[in-house]
């Protein structure tokens, strides 16, 4: 494994990265939606659409990672090839003229969508082949993580700070567009330099379809996608819903940026807990332990009501720091699984894999958009008018913002509790790809 200020030049480029993923799904909404005018049916189905048309790009992206080996590097030479064009649609979808509709959300939002698979995926499958060691992985997950949540926390301060009652003139999203134009280029390029090519250890050579068919017969990554899936999907609803849950339940609309701030300051402070947690019982059993206190914590939130911002600020806090665990274990254990596809295929496929793993997280964050904003819109919900919010409404944001999420949550920790890889299985299998010994996964 490289030493630590590789790893910290590694985990600069999640700095931008992370203030391109977190306004798409929960500040662009509320903007598009407050300032130029789009119903939220609209933003939903636009946001649904991007993913859907997206899905395709994911796995040839994935295999091309794999399989281009340009003298550059394979992860490094798409990585870097991809920077300009993630840059440049985020930036327009995050500044917008005022005249902007869905047909320019749409065009924006599917190349910022492609732009960004081209940028993360091989970039994640780039470090998750740094190391090779259970625990070492962890590690490198946690220092991309804590560097996402910075990233976070500059992008939600950043529009606050700035200002977002206007579309015109420079707004606080336009400053994150500015952001991310100069910032991800120039850590990318300081990765690059600073960050070796991990080894290839592929021994043969699969088509897309054979790459697929080895995917799918592969039961503890079917296992820890399903989970991931569940889990980003449940992560997705609050995420989706808490600047409306926070003004318009709460009735605190001047607390949305310290609240949301102080979420992600706390996930910093998780990321660390989480490795240690999960260097003394195992990656698999501290996420579902972190899942399940969630649950407890986060049910709590579905009681409040005006004036109730001290408590809020409280469950905000606790869940943070849960929030660790969720970013930083599961790449962690997703490095492990590819272990067991590259001792039966003979071809380390990480981009593969890193590509079904970056389907299930825009389809969690997508599905999450696309299910409750209809939902309200049907309920009653309204923005960008004088009239009062019905009753019924706010139940039904509170309902779907603090219990619709425990459902898949649970059923995620239901799934991974008894997964069969851990410490010695993986070592096990490492042993195995090093010596070049084709050997079975585990079954369960």
């Amino acid at each position: 494994m490289p030493g630590r200020t590789a790893i910290l030049a590694y985990a600069l480029p999640a700095v931008p990265l992370a203030a391109v993923a977190l306004p798409l799904y929960v500040i662009v909404p509320t903007f598009y939606a407050d300032h130029l005018g789009l119903s939220l049916a609209a933003i939903g189905t636009v946001l649904l659409l991007i993913r859907l048309f997206d899905a395709a790009s994911d796995p040839v992206i994935g295999w091309l990672s794999d399989r281009v080996s340009p003298t550059f590097g394979r992860r490094r030479a798409i990585f870097v090839l991809s920077l300009p064009m993630t840059a440049l649609s985020a930036f327009m979808v995050f500044w917008p003229p005022s005249t902007a509709g869905t047909g320019y959300l749409a065009f924006w939002g599917i190349l910022l969508s492609i732009g960004y698979t081209a940028t993360l995926l091989p970039y994640t499958a780039w470090g998750a082949e740094l190391s090779t060691d259970y625990r070492g992985r962890s590690v490198v997950s946690a220092f991309r993580e804590g560097a996402t949540l910075l990233g976070t926390l500059v992008s939600i301060a950043l529009p606050f700070a700035v200002g977002m009652k206007a579309s015109d003139g420079f707004h606080g999203m336009a400053a994150v567009a500015v952001l991310i134009l100069i910032a991800l280029p120039a850590f990318g390029l300081i990765a690059v330099g600073a960050v070796p090519e991990p080894a290839n250890r592929s021994r043969s050579r699969l088509s897309l379809p054979d790459s697929l068919r080895y995917l799918g017969h592969n039961r503890p990554f079917i296992r820890l996608v399903v989970a991931f899936l569940l889990n980003g999907f449940a992560n997705a609803i609050p995420a989706s819903l808490f600047l409306y849950f926070v003004s318009e339940r709460l009735g605190a609309e001047s607390m949305r940026g310290p609240l949301l701030f102080g979420y992600f300051l706390c996930g910093i402070l998780g990321v660390p807990i989480a490795v240690w947690v999960a260097a003394r019982v195992g990656k698999h059993r501290s996420w579902c332990g972190a899942m399940v206190l969630a649950c407890v914590v986060f049910f709590f939130s579905g009681f409040l009501g005006t004036g109730d911002t001290a408590a809020f600020a409280l469950i905000c806090a606790l869940t943070g720091v849960l929030l660790g665990f969720d970013l930083a274990l599961p790449p962690a254990i997703q490095a492990d699984v590819v272990d067991c596809d590259t001792a039966v295929s003979g071809e380390q496929r990480t981009g593969v894999y890193f590509a079904a793993w970056g389907l299930a997280t825009k389809l969690s964050l997508a599905l999450g958009v696309g299910l409750v904003f209809p939902i309200l819109a049907w309920s009653g919900f309204a923005t960008g008018s004088d009239a009062e919010i019905p009753p019924f409404a706010l139940d039904m944001l509170t309902i779907l913002y603090a219990w619709l999420p425990i459902l898949p949550k649970l059923a995620a920790v239901a799934i991974m509790w008894n997964f069969p890889l851990g410490e010695a299985a993986q070592k096990e299998l490492r042993a195995r790809i090093e010596v070049s010994m084709p050997v079975g996964p585990p079954s369960k």
